[in-house]
């Protein structure tokens, strides 16, 4: 059965993409794909969209279902533009269609847990739990280690256990070159508070390192 691995975080720029890059390189180069990106240029220009970045950076093979325009939640950029995008359940569908070809799949969200992946109010946890009817699957939840994290973290777990899925651990996507009080705390709290171990810790700036450096170095973030 095919390992289903999905990557989401308790808020936007938390890290959540050179966390996917990370568990991409632990993992052995699995498929990686993103459902839905927004905030994608048609004219190709912009910044470095989420999935090249994996690319580059661990080697795998990556996909990407939907793009739109502005950088938006996938539901509000589609209703702004006035355009279709399939439901949260045709993704789950052509997960399970890739998944016949590939031990291991990661999928990374966009945004958080319950950020609307399509316009009928579909999110990331509804396809969490649609693939998990089929296959195993794990929850990864990227977070920050300074204030406000145990909130945004707890919240996320809370969610993500109502919903009857567990974590299988958290990730704090960028930790500071020089930790604060704060973080340095957060590091053990956030284990406590939620009930679900820190099983990686990455270091800021990591995104901007040579491929080779990175994927050298990307296993030695998680706990054995």
């Amino acid at each position: 059965m095919t390992r289903i691995v999905i990557v989401t975080g308790t808020d936007t720029g938390v890290g959540k993409t050179i966390a996917t890059a990370a568990l991409a390189v632990t993992l052995g180069r699995p498929l990686v794909i993103k459902p839905a990106q927004t905030g994608i240029s048609p004219d190709g220009t912009g910044d470095e969209r989420d999935i090249d970045v994996v690319s580059r950076l661990s080697g795998s093979a990556t996909l990407e279902f939907t793009t739109l325009e502005d950088p938006l939640a996938p539901d509000t950029a589609a209703r702004l533009r006035g355009v279709a995008i399939p439901p949260v359940r045709e993704y789950a569908e052509r997960i399970r269609h890739l998944a016949t070809d590939h031990d291991t799949i990661v999928v990374e969200g966009a945004g958080g847990l319950l950020v609307r992946l399509d316009t009928d109010g579909g999110t990331l946890l509804d396809l969490a739990v649609d693939l998990s009817k089929r296959h195993t699957v794990e929850v990864y939840v990227v977070t920050r280690a300074g204030l406000g994290t145990l909130n945004h973290t707890e919240l996320t777990i809370r969610t993500l256990h109502e919903a009857g899925m567990i974590a299988a651990g958290l990730i704090i996507g960028s930790w500071p070159a020089e930790p604060g009080q704060a973080d340095q705390l957060n590091r053990t709290e956030l284990a406590r508070v939620t009930g679900v171990p820190v099983v990686a810790v990455i270091p800021e700036g990591a995104g901007t390192w040579e491929p080779e450096a990175f994927r050298a170095t990307a296993p030695t973030w998680f706990t054995p």
